[in-house]
């Protein structure tokens, strides 16, 4: 037997396969024998894509499936790549930059680890105001992206508000306050004619003061939404089956029915074994 098949295949080496990346990513973007798709993309037609892509990367660690998860980074790197193209074709900045730029503020923003300096409480924060100040961003609330999801955005401005006393003493006054809002919700509800305006804006009012309590739990308010979402799609799985095991498709079934084949999936996630027992 050829012993050549047990030897170990090398490592490839990031310096020569980031080389690669951008090769193939100028090649996508050659006005003259690019990709057509690619070449029409800017900034803006990209972004939704690049936030697709960091929700598949958390998606993949959530299932600890390390093989996807390669690939999902994969896939948010080449973003990365993209942006650099498109800001080198204008002149602005390139790959190398963004790396510099990054590598410089890790750097900046631990002194205890590059510079021998001892770490404070609260100089992460602290650097980031400097940071915020040298970009003329005044305020508590300033340089918080407006472009997150809005629960996580609702998190971080109640976070920085904190910072200067604006908060809540525990969480069971965010949930008091959580008690307000619904019953407020609920008369806005119970005043017809439905006024849709209102009504959105008691309902904001309850999921900016649900993010806030799993600010003060110390709960990715993302994270919990995700994990209820996926013992949604887990829970209706089985009353689809339960339809099927029926004969029937799951429109035929009737709303007990429905609630009663709910409610034994429930039942059997709290009997089983692994983290859905929790749930």
């Amino acid at each position: 037997m050829d012993r050549r098949v047990f030897q170990e295949v090398p490592k490839p080496d990031p310096t020569i396969q980031l080389s690669r990346l951008l090769e193939v990513m100028a090649a996508l973007r050659h006005p003259q024998t690019g990709c057509p798709w690619d070449r029409e993309q800017d900034f803006a037609s990209i972004a939704p894509y690049t936030i697709e892509e960091a929700y598949e990367v958390a998606d993949a660690i959530a299932r600890d499936d390390l093989s996807a998860l390669r690939d999902e980074l994969g896939d948010l790197l080449f973003q990365v790549v993209y942006y650099a193209r498109l800001a080198e074709e204008r002149g602005a900045f390139d790959f190398a930059d963004i790396a510099q730029s990054i590598t410089d503020k890790m750097i900046r923003r631990h002194p205890h680890v590059f510079g021998g300096e001892a770490v404070t409480t609260g100089f992460w924060e602290a650097a980031k105001d400097t940071e915020r100040a040298a970009r003329d961003e005044h305020g508590a609330l300033a340089g918080i992206a407006t472009g997150l999801p809005a629960l996580t955005h609702a998190a971080k401005l109640a976070s920085r508000a904190a910072r200067v006393g604006f908060d809540w003493p525990d969480a069971e006054a965010v949930l008091g306050k959580l008690d307000e809002e619904i019953a407020e919700l609920r008369a806005e509800i119970g005043h017809p004619p439905a006024d849709l305006a209102r009504q959105t804006d008691e309902l904001g009012d309850v999921l900016f003061t649900t993010a806030c309590a799993a600010r003060k739990l110390g709960i990715d308010p993302e994270a919990a939404l995700r994990h209820a979402n996926r013992k949604f799609i887990r829970r209706f799985a089985a009353i689809e089956a339960e339809a099927a095991r029926h004969g029937l498709s799951v429109d035929e079934m009737r709303l007990d029915e429905m609630e009663a084949a709910w409610a034994q999936a429930k039942r059997r996630e709290a009997e089983g074994p692994g983290p859905s027992s929790a749930e």
